[in-house]
C-alpha cells in the first residue's frame, strides 16, 4: 500500500472506502439503517455498553482498581479489559455522552499502570498470566479508536495514546512471527501492523505485516480449514489430521485475515477467505450456534463461539457481497447473543441464567469490539441473505482433515467425530466415534459433546466448576476401575464408516475403552452404530466389557417438565414439542428429573440418563405438542 503524506489524507481515503479501511467518524453511522443486523447490533452494543459502565470502577483512592472493569463470575479485573476503549469510545460519539469517553481514558490508565510492559507489550493478565501476545488485540483496539475517535480526546491524551501505540507496534514488530502463539495471533498481526503502520505513519510495519499475512497463507487445508491451533503443533496427526479449533478461526482469524485483505486490497486474498468462509460456515447450525463439538480448543466453547474471541460479525458481514448466505450467518449469530444477553451483558451460554451461573464480563467485552466493527461498517454492508449450508438437505459432509462428518437429514442436524489432534491437555475435546451433537429443528440441540473431563486449561479465562458431581455431556461408554475412568471417546484411533440409503443415513464406529493416557481396559473393544430416520434417531452400542455403562446427557432445561412413562421410556415436553426416549433397558438417571447437570462447554443444561447395561438400543423421536 502506498503511504499516505498525512493524517487528514489517511482519513479522506478512509472515508471514500477505497482501501477497505473502516469508515471515519463522519461517515461511520451516516443516516437511518433499516437493517436488522445494524440495528440489533446497535442495541447489543448499547446494552453491554451500559453494563460495562457500571462495572467500572471509579475510585481514584483505589490503587491498582481504578479505571479496571470488575468482572461478577471471576471476582477480578481482567486484563484485556483495556480492549473495550474501542466500544466505549464509539458510545461516546454514538450518544454524544462524556462519561463514555471518561470511561475510556480511565480503562487506559488502568492498563498502563497495571498490564503495560516497558517493551511497549500488555500481558495478559496482572498476576497469573505473563502472555504477552494479546498485545496484537489491545494495540488494535488503541489504534481504531484513536482512527475513529481521536477528535474526542484532548490534544495531550491523544498524544499519549499514539506514543503508546507506537511502542505496541514496535513490540508486535520485533517480535511477532508466524510461530508466535497459536495461527490467530500471526493472522491478528498482520491486520494490526499494517493498521497502525498505515495511521503512524510507519511503511516498516506494513511490510512486516504484509509478511506475515503471506507466510500465514499456508495455514489452509484443502477444503478452507484454517489449521495451526495446536499445543505442540505436530504438522499433522497420526490420521492426518490438521490442528483446527471452529470458535478461533470464525471469531478471531478470519476477521482479522477479511480486516487486513480490506485494508491492503487484497482481491485474491479476498477470493481465497471466501472459500474459507464458506468451509467454516458448514458448521453453523441453522439457529446461529457454532459446532465446535470437536475443536483443538473447545475448552472454551460456548454454543455461540469462544469464550475469549471477538466474534464472527466482522468476518461474515464485512464479507456478505461475497455470498448472501454470510449476511444471514452474521444476523443469525448476533441474535443468538441477544439470546444469551441477560441484565444487559452477554452470557457464556444459552443456559447460564436457568442454572443460577454467575456470567464472565469476558464475553461482552470482547464481542462489543466485533459488534462496533460492523456498526462502523454499516453503510458498505449488504443485507440479502440465502439459507445457511445446514439449513439445506444434503446427507453427509466429510471433512477428513478433522476426521469428522457432518449429517443434514429431514430435521435431523448431526456431527460424529475421530478427531485425533489433542491441545496441550489429555481428556480434552470428544474423539472416539462420538456423536458430538444431534440437533433437531423443532428442539434445538438434544445431544451435545463437552469436554471428555472439564480442566481449566486457561484458568483465568474458564469457570470454575463447581458441581460434585460435574458430567461429561457427550453420550457413550464409560468403565470406573478403581480410581481409573476409561471413556470410548477418549479413543483416538477409533474408525467411523457411514453408508446412505433412501431415507436413512448409519454410521458404524469401532472404539475402544481408554483411559486419557490411551491406554485400555480390560476387553475395552465397543461397536456403536447411529441411525438417522425421518421421524427417529437410533442408537446402537455393545461393548465387550460387561462393566461398561451408557450415558446420555439429554440437553433440557430444568424447566421443562420430564414423565418417566415407564421404566423404559421417557419425555420431555419442551417449547412446541415432545422428545421421547425409549431404550432397550430401564432408564436411570444420576440425579432427581427435576435437577439438571451443567457444563461450561458449551454453557447448557442436561438430564444425564444412564443405561447400567453394555448392550443398549435407544430411540429418540421428536413430536409436536397433541
Amino acid at each position: 500500500m502506498n503511504m499516505f503524506t498525512s493524517r487528514r489524507e489517511f482519513l479522506k481515503i478512509t472515508t471514500l472506502g477505497s482501501t477497505g479501511l473502516l469508515l471515519s467518524p463522519t461517515s461511520a453511522w451516516a443516516g437511518i439503517y433499516e437493517d436488522e443486523l445494524i440495528t440489533l447490533s446497535e442495541q447489543l452494543l448499547q446494552q453491554w455498553g451500559e453494563s460495562l459502565l457500571a462495572l467500572q470502577v471509579n475510585q481514584p483512592q483505589a490503587k491498582g482498581l481504578h479505571g479496571g472493569i470488575l468482572c461478577p463470575a471471576c471476582a477480578t479485573i481482567h486484563g484485556r479489559c483495556g480492549d473495550a476503549i474501542f466500544p466505549l469510545l464509539y458510545l461516546a460519539s454514538k450518544r454524544k455522552e462524556q462519561q463514555y469517553v471518561d470511561a475510556a481514558i480511565r480503562l487506559y490508565n488502568w492498563m498502563e499502570h497495571m498490564v503495560s510492559t516497558p517493551d511497549g507489550a500488555w500481558v495478559n493478565e496482572v498476576n497469573v498470566s505473563d502472555w504477552k501476545g494479546i498485545t496484537v488485540f489491545g494495540a488494535t483496539s488503541l489504534a481504531e479508536a484513536l482512527i475513529h475517535f481521536e477528535h474526542l480526546l484532548d490534544k495531550s491524551t491523544a498524544q499519549q495514546w499514539k506514543n503508546r501505540l507506537q511502542k505496541a507496534g514496535d513490540y508486535l514488530y520485533k517480535n511477532f512471527t508466524v510461530n508466535t502463539g497459536n495461527i490467530n495471533y500471526p493472522i491478528a498481526g498482520s491486520y494490526a501492523l499494517c493498521l497502525i503502520g498505515t495511521y503512524l505513519q510507519q511503511p516498516h510495519f506494513i511490510t512486516k505485516g504484509k509478511s506475515l499475512a503471506k507466510e500465514c497463507l499456508v495455514y489452509f487445508t484443502a477444503n478452507g480449514l484454517i489449521y495451526g491451533e495446536g499445543k505442540p503443533v505436530p504438522e499433522k496427526s497420526a490420521k492426518g489430521c490438521y490442528s483446527v479449533d471452529l470458535g478461533y478461526n470464525v471469531e478471531e482469524s478470519l476477521p482479522s485475515f477479511v480486516l487486513y485483505a480490506k485494508l491492503v486490497n487484497d482481491t485474491a486474498l479476498l477470493d481465497q477467505l471466501t472459500h474459507s468462509l464458506k468451509a467454516h460456515l458448514e458448521f453453523m447450525l441453522p439457529d446461529g450456534a457454532w459446532d465446535n463439538s470437536w475443536g483443538t480448543r473447545n475448552f472454551k466453547w460456548t454454543y455461540w463461539g469462544s469464550r475469549t474471541s471477538d466474534g464472527c460479525q466482522p468476518a461474515y458481514a464485512l464479507m456478505a457481497g461475497s455470498d448472501p448466505a454470510f449476511y444471514k450467518a452474521a444476523l443469525q449469530n448476533t441474535l443468538l447473543l441477544a439470546k444469551c444477553t441477560h441484565n444487559k451483558l452477554l452470557h457464556g451460554g444459552p443456559h447460564y441464567v436457568q442454572h443460577g451461573v454467575l456470567l464472565c464480563v469476558s464475553h461482552s467485552l470482547a464481542h462489543s469490539k466485533a459488534l462496533t466493527t460492523v456498526l462502523i461498517q454499516a453503510s458498505s454492508i449488504k443485507s440479502t441473505t440465502a439459507p445457511l449450508p445446514r439449513e439445506r438437505i444434503y446427507g453427509v459432509k466429510s471433512f477428513p482433515e478433522i476426521n469428522t462428518w457432518l449429517i443434514s437429514t429431514h430435521k435431523w442436524r448431526g456431527t460424529i467425530t475421530g478427531y485425533d489432534q489433542e491441545y496441550s491437555m489429555k481428556g480434552g475435546h470428544a474423539s472416539g466415534g462420538a456423536l458430538s451433537m444431534l440437533w433437531h429443528e423443532d428442539t434445538g440441540p438434544l445431544l451435545v459433546a463437552s469436554m471428555n473431563r472439564y480442566q481449566m486449561v486457561e484458568s483465568f479465562n474458564m469457570q470454575r466448576d463447581n458441581d460434585p458431581l460435574s458430567v461429561c455431556f457427550t453420550p457413550g461408554f464409560t468403565i470406573i476401575a478403581g480410581e481409573q475412568l476409561y471413556r470410548h471417546t477418549n479413543d483416538l484411533k477409533a474408525a467411523v464408516d457411514y453408508h446412505e440409503s433412501t431415507g436413512q443415513i448409519t454410521f458404524n464406529t469401532r472404539s475402544l475403552l481408554v483411559d486419557e493416557n490411551q491406554l485400555p481396559a480390560a476387553s475395552p473393544e465397543c461397536t456403536i452404530s447411529y441411525l438417522f430416520e425421518k421421524d427417529v434417531f437410533h442408537i446402537h452400542a455393545t461393548a465387550k466389557n460387561e462393566k461398561a455403562v451408557y450415558s446420555l446427557p439429554i440437553i433440557s432445561t430444568h424447566d421443562e417438565p420430564v414423565t418417566l412413562l415407564s421404566e423404559n421410556k421417557l419425555e420431555i415436553r419442551k417449547a412446541g414439542s415432545i422428545v421421547e426416549i425409549t431404550s432397550s433397558v430401564p432408564i436411570k438417571t444420576t440425579r432427581a428429573l427435576t435437577d439438571r447437570a451443567f457444563n461450561f462447554v458449551p454453557g447448557l443444561e442436561a438430564i444425564p440418563l444412564l443405561f447400567e447395561t453394555n448392550n443398549i438400543d435407544i430411540k429418540i423421536s421428536v413430536r409436536p405438542h397433541t
